[in-house]
């Protein structure tokens, strides 16, 4: 990619700053700011924004891009309130399909009252391979089938799930990998929606998928290539650090070591203080699972930092988030956490003060706030407890686990400020962000736009930073430009 030419922006608002200015972007930068009509015209092309709004771009924190891309190539199952109901979106969807193996996804079956069952799919499809992925990516429930075509001895509700369903979900996904049309396409949705970089959580080499993909024009967006531990010991042959550039435009940075160690709350695997209501506390499964121990995780994290690749951690229960900070203070290193669902009482302090970034998806608030009622009860005024997280000085960043929910930042912003959605009271409002801090959880701690910053921008016609909720829901962005060139563009005039 070549450096685009220098343009001065005209007319625009910034947040912070009285009265219009003009941006000159130069080699890929912000290279001055200046009131309006004080940058020299004609000695550089210009854009007049009348009056716009330019913001830092914003960044999706926690993304399965794959899983995102190929979602829309599989059978829609989020409006199935049962079992009964998501066999019957299959079946009628069947006949139009031709995959080998005929895969849903979207369920959610933490409120159902009819059980997923190996019978029911092999009614529906005694000879064709069927599978159905769970919203949260932590189960998946086959027919028989199915379990032949994969080489896998079922259960009888036919249900995998966290550690036995991971890699049967990496084995699908091999199976129906998208062409690189589609991942152009799902890169350019997400430009549009003003977003100029995403943090890649794909059970994938992504170190390698990436930069080809950005070779064969997948280029509207930055990504930061996270790896699982069955990839660290490779990563570390090649020398690999965070931060490193993996691409020739630089595009594409190594990213950090992805550990999960619990599940998740749909599945009720998300691993936890409390026993999950109607299972008998002394069996261990009722807590939900540790899927890695802390001996491990102290293992794998402490090889990583040892060759400069900083650590993710998913931890969604409480006891989970616990062992994670616990083996953070031991190691004396920081990272990151990846969703913090369920934090407990004493361990909020502990993101400030041991410098823990907690990475949250605030549509899951939304999403899964009946589920958390029934299966986190008394427990919920510290669920998804973004303002605790805040005041104790933790470093917040959105995202939304796509294809868990949209990748679409803007969502994320209202569900943080409002914890309201479709036209539902607000779910323990005292957890609400305020806008500035829910916006630079989303822009990378970016409030507005400086001299000297990547000219990764966004242009708006309305102040984020004073809409209202639904504004934010449906934010239109007019421009999105990465590295000083346009990603997407919907002015008057040519880019």
């Amino acid at each position: 990619m070549t450096t685009p030419p220098p343009l001065i922006l005209r007319d625009v608002r910034l947040h912070g700053v009285a009265g219009p200015r003009d941006v000159l972007v130069s080699d890929g930068r912000v290279a001055r700011i200046a009131p309006a009509g004080a940058l020299d015209p004609g000695r550089d092309p210009e854009l007049w924004l009348d009056g716009r709004y330019l913001v830092p771009g914003l960044w999706d924190a926690h993304v399965h891009f794959t899983q995102w891309v190929v979602r829309r190539e599989r059978i829609d199952l989020a409006p199935a309130g049962s079992a009964t109901a998501a066999v019957a979106l299959m079946r009628a969807a069947l006949p139009a399909s031709d995959a080998d193996v005929v895969v849903g996804y979207g369920f959610r079956d933490a409120l159902w009252t009819d059980p997923p069952t190996l019978a029911a799919l092999d009614e529906l499809a005694p000879d064709r391979a069927v599978v159905l992925v769970s919203g949260d990516l932590h189960s998946g429930w086959f027919n028989s089938a199915a379990g032949r075509r994969l080489g896998i001895d079922l259960p009888p509700d036919g249900m995998l799930r966290e550690t036995e369903w991971m890699g049967t979900l990496e084995a699908l996904d091999r199976g129906a990998q998208p062409g690189v049309a589609a991942y152009r396409a799902a890169a350019d949705a997400a430009a549009r929606r003003g977003v100029v970089g995403v943090v890649e959580f794909e059970n994938a080499d992504n170190a390698s998928l990436w930069p080809a993909r950005v070779a064969e024009g997948v280029t509207a967006l930055r990504v930061e290539a996270s790896i699982w531990p069955e990839r660290l010991d490779a990563a570390i042959e090649r020398g690999l650090r965070t931060g490193d550039r993996l691409d020739e435009g630089g595009l594409v940075t190594f990213g950090r070591l992805k550990v999960v160690v619990d599940g998740s709350l749909n599945t009720r695997t998300a691993y936890c203080r409390d026993p999950y209501p109607g299972l008998d506390p002394a069996d261990p499964g009722s807590y939900g699972v540790l899927s890695v121990d802390p001996a491990r995780l102290t293992d794998l994290l402490r090889t990583a930092h040892d060759h400069g690749i900083a650590p993710a951690v998913h931890a969604i229960g409480d006891r989970a988030t616990t062992q994670v900070l616990d083996t953070f203070e031991n190691l004396g290193i920081s990272g990151v956490i990846e969703h913090a669902q369920l934090v407990a009482a004493g361990d909020f302090e502990r993101f400030g003060r041991l410098g823990i970034v907690a990475s949250v998806q605030p549509e899951h608030a939304m999403d899964d706030r009946d589920v958390a009622d029934r299966h986190w009860p008394g427990r919920t005024g510290r669920a998804f407890a973004f303002r605790s997280l805040l005041d104790a000085g933790a470093t917040l960043q959105l995202g939304s686990d796509a294809p868990v929910a949209p990748l679409d930042p803007w969502q994320a912003l209202a569900a943080a400020v409002s914890r309201a959605r479709d036209g539902r009271e607000a779910w323990h409002p005292e957890q609400a962000l305020p806008v500035s801090a829910a916006f630079a959880a989303s822009t990378r701690g970016r409030l507005t736009v400086s001299a000297g910053d990547v000219a990764d921008l966004v242009v708006l016609d309305v102040d984020p930073l004073t809409a209202s909720p639904d504004e934010l829901r449906r934010m239109p962005v007019a421009a999105t430009m990465l590295g000083g060139r346009w990603t997407w563009y919907d002015l008057p005039g040519e880019a």
